[in-house]
């Protein structure tokens, strides 16, 4: 039982790696992810700054991860355009946008009260 638990874990880091090998929006998110994570330590966040931020990042990264599955699954079930593998492809990929667009906002609400220009 322990060795199929171990290999969920090695298929799981399998997976992230493979989409970050194919994906170039997941690498960007990873980039800014790096960024974020760069101006967290040079501005010293707050403990519930932190938080915030890295629940915040694994959610994006989580959210890229699943529309590439999706994207993957409906791929393999039809190379012809479809209006329902569009469909899918392309709300997933709108949750994406959604949740890129409210990281954007929560990282100038964490950030802007540590730049003193105000």
């Amino acid at each position: 039982m322990p060795t199929k638990r171990i290999l969920s874990f090695k298929y799981a880091l399998e997976g992230v790696a493979c989409a970050f090998k194919e994906e170039p929006n997941l690498k960007i998110h990873f980039l800014i992810a790096a960024v974020v994570v760069t101006l967290g330590i040079i501005f010293h966040l707050s403990t519930l700054d932190w938080l915030i931020l890295i629940i915040t990042i694994g959610v994006v990264i989580s959210v890229e991860l699943t529309n590439t599955a999706i994207e993957s699954v409906v791929d393999s079930f039809t190379a012809e355009a479809h209006p329902g593998a569009k469909k899918a492809k392309d709300i997933s990929a709108g949750a994406v946008l959604v949740v890129s667009i409210m990281a954007l906002v929560i990282g100038i609400l964490i950030f802007l009260p540590y730049l003193k220009f105000y």
